[in-house]
C-alpha cells in the first residue's frame, strides 16, 4: 500500500467516526439523512470515493442505509423483542394465542403474507432429529411475517407426517394457537422445546425475502418441540432480520 492509499483510508475512517459520533449525540436520528457525498466532499475536502467510501463504512455497520434516489439516512431501529422463554408457555398457545403475539407491544402486528404446506420427503438430518427413516414424509409449512410493511422473519416447520396429514396442520391456516394447539389436540402437545442460535450474513435468497439493506446479518434459530415423552414433534427454522430484532430470555437463577 502506497502512502498515498494509507492516508486516504485513514480520512474515510475519520470521517465516518465523526458521522457516527453525530449519530450518537443524536444530531442525526433515526430516519435523518446523512450528508452526501458532495457535502462531505466540500466539508472535508476529500474525493468522492473518500466520502463514498465514508458512507459505505455506516452501512456496513448497519448504521445507516441508502435508500435509492434519496441519499443515506440513520437507520430505525424499533425492536421487536423476542421473549425467548415466556413465548412458547403452554398457557398462550393452548388458549389459542399464538406464540408470535407475545413478541410485540401494543399496536403493532405481525402480519403472515406468505403461506406454503407441502408433503417432502426428510433429509437425513432433519429425519434423524424427528426419529423417522431417511426420505420418510414430513410436511413443511413455510411462512413469511411482516411487521410496520416490512418483512422481518421467515419461519419453516417441519412435522412427521404421520402426525399432520389430514389435520388442521397440513392446512394454511392451522386456526387459533397454531400448530402447537393442533399437536395438543392429537395428543402429542409439546412440553420442552431447545433451541439453537447463531448468526451469519444472508444468502442473496434471503436478502430478497426479507429486503435487507447491504451489511444486515441474519439471526438463525432452530427450534425442535419435544412431547412429555421425548418425542420430538416438530423442527422450526427461522430466519431474523437481525436489524429489528432483541432476543431475550428471562429466568430465574
Amino acid at each position: 500500500m502506497t502512502a498515498a492509499q494509507g492516508e486516504g483510508q485513514l480520512k474515510y475512517q475519520r470521517i465516518a467516526d465523526a458521522l457516527k459520533a453525530a449519530i450518537a449525540s443524536g444530531e442525526y436520528g433515526p430516519g435523518d439523512r446523512l450528508p452526501g457525498e458532495n457535502e462531505l466532499m466540500v466539508t472535508y475536502q476529500v474525493a468522492r470515493m473518500t466520502a463514498r467510501q465514508a458512507l459505505g463504512v455506516l452501512r456496513s455497520e448497519g448504521i445507516a442505509e441508502a435508500r435509492k434516489g434519496a441519499g443515506v439516512f440513520v437507520r430505525t431501529f424499533r425492536p421487536i423483542r423476542r421473549h425467548g422463554i415466556q413465548r412458547l408457555a403452554r398457557d398462550g398457545w393452548f388458549t389459542g394465542q399464538s406464540v408470535w403475539e407475545a413478541d410485540l407491544d401494543a399496536g403493532r402486528e405481525l402480519v403472515v403474507d406468505s403461506v406454503s404446506v407441502r408433503e417432502q420427503p426428510a433429509a437425513r438430518g432433519l429425519a434423524s432429529v424427528l426419529g423417522l427413516e431417511s426420505g420418510e414424509a414430513v410436511w413443511v409449512r413455510s411462512r413469511r411475517f411482516v411487521l410496520d410493511g416490512k418483512p422481518v422473519l421467515l419461519a419453516v416447520s417441519h412435522l412427521p407426517a404421520s402426525l399432520a396429514a389430514g389435520t388442521a396442520i397440513a392446512e394454511e391456516d392451522s386456526g387459533p394457537g397454531g400448530i402447537y394447539a393442533r399437536l395438543a389436540e392429537l395428543g402429542h402437545g409439546p412440553a420442552r422445546f431447545r433451541e439453537e442460535i447463531r448468526c451469519r450474513m444472508p444468502t442473496t435468497a434471503e436478502a430478497g425475502q426479507l429486503r435487507l439493506s447491504s451489511g444486515t446479518p441474519v439471526v438463525l434459530i432452530c427450534r425442535t418441540a419435544y412431547t412429555a415423552e421425548g418425542r420430538a414433534v416438530e423442527v422450526n427454522e427461522m430466519t431474523l432480520d437481525a436489524s429489528s430484532y432483541i432476543l431475550e430470555y428471562d429466568f430465574d437463577a
